[in-house]
């Protein structure tokens, strides 16, 4: 194979609300953490198990704010991206990294706020096509 391809599929939770951060020139970010579990039985012990795993979700511009407007902690999201990992230095000096998911495409699946909008009403989308990114 030739090519190579970075794209994640997830759905899962909102661990938090949607942290905005604006620069200069009118672009914004979008960041949440989103929570995926996985669920199993221990073969020996017969107990059920619940695995979680947390992501860092990153939204941009447009899309971030539909999603700061509709979403809240706990509400359910499917998430099309990249993973894109990044460093920086502290003030102290020291280095840091974070792996992060670049959203391309979500759709809601359930949310708490806007309760008296159908599920059809929802968005959902392409961040290149539909939102002008």
């Amino acid at each position: 194979m030739n090519g190579t391809l970075n794209k994640v599929i997830l759905i899962g939770h909102l661990g938090d609300e949607v942290k905005m951060h604006y620069f200069d020139g009118g672009n914004c970010i979008g960041r949440f953490p989103l929570a995926t579990n996985e669920v199993y039985i221990n073969k020996t012990s017969g107990e059920k198990i619940t695995s979680t795993e947390w992501h860092n979700i990153v939204v941009r511009n447009k899309a971030a704010e539909i999603c700061e407007k509709y979403l809240s902690k706990g509400d359910k999201i499917y998430i099309e991206g990249r993973i894109k990992s990044r460093q920086w230095q502290t003030e102290d000096g020291a280095t840091k990294y974070t792996t992060e998911i670049q959203v391309t495409e979500f759709t809601f699946l359930t949310t708490k706020k806007d309760t008296d909008l159908s599920k059809s009403s929802l968005p959902t989308g392409s961040i290149s096509e539909d939102f002008n990114v």
